[in-house]
């Protein structure tokens, strides 16, 4: 795990990114060397409280909608793979899926009030997901 954690602060000081804080569980593979990486970076580790595992709610329900709705159902073949298929799900996430915390509506809203016409379809991630919208 040090060395992923080698990786990821020289990607995110590369990318120019800027980041305070990880919060990270207390698992036995996250050691003193890895927390030691993120502070010479300057980010803080934040460790959750023992056999609380609400403390990171938002967290844990992104991996488990993320697994459920996309990983559960495709192979993956590489980690460039995994990175597409991530930020095609983030996207349809973000985007177009609806949320119970918005009413089952959309973050992104209609863009059209005509309510009537043809509807197309667009395929997310190889068809795993459809999106539907009005044609203009």
């Amino acid at each position: 795990m040090t060395q992923v954690a080698r990786g990821f602060a020289t990607e995110l000081e590369e990318a120019g990114g800027r980041v305070r804080f990880l919060i990270r569980d207390r698992d036995s593979k996250f050691t003193a060397s890895f927390d030691r990486v993120f502070a010479s970076i300057g980010v803080e580790a934040i460790l959750t409280p023992v056999r609380s595992p609400r403390a990171n709610a938002f967290a844990e329900r992104w991996v488990r909608t993320v697994r459920e709705d996309c990983l559960d159902h495709l192979l993956v073949f590489s980690r460039r793979h995994l990175e597409t298929i991530l930020a095609e799900h983030l996207d349809h996430y973000n985007a177009a899926r609806p949320h119970r915390g918005l009413k089952l509506s959309r973050p992104r809203p209609a863009t059209s009030t005509n309510l009537t016409g043809s509807i197309r379809r667009r395929d997310v991630l190889g068809g795993l997901i459809h999106e539907y919208e009005l044609v203009k």
